[in-house]
């Protein structure tokens, strides 16, 4: 027994699953809010980028005209930093700094310093005796 189905309830079957797969999710409050608040965010940052872009192009304009100078500063003192921090060995030798009443500053070292008993080399090998 064969069972007989109108043609209409059949094109209504066939296309079901196509229906199924068009509709697409209604967006939750949950994630229109989150939207809602990212967009203004974005509002907000390009505000702030905009009224800030003066300030930064005159700092950018500044830092040009001072470049030179500060390269020029720090291979002049360089060297003598270098020296400075061969000198002072490790932060971790000294007590904090003291201010006298007089405006002196101490800064005393905890630990002794060790000098060697042999003489050092010089820059050939040689040894001054």
């Amino acid at each position: 027994m064969r069972l007989a189905l109108p043609p209409l309830l059949l094109a209504a079957l066939a296309t079901a699953p196509a229906f199924a797969q068009d509709a697409s999710p209604a967006p939750t409050p949950e994630e229109d809010g989150f939207s809602l608040i990212e967009e203004g965010a974005k509002l907000v940052l390009r505000g702030l980028l905009s009224e800030m872009q003066p300030a930064l192009d005159d700092m950018d304009q500044a830092m040009d005209q001072i470049g030179p100078a500060i390269e020029a500063f720090g291979a002049e003192v360089g060297p003598k930093l270098r020296q400075l921090i061969a000198l002072i060995d490790d932060f971790s030798n000294y007590d904090a700094p003291v201010m006298l009443p007089n405006g002196d500053i101490l800064i005393r070292r905890n630990a002794p310093l060790v000098t060697p008993t042999e003489p050092l080399p010089g820059p050939n090998g040689e040894i001054e005796l």
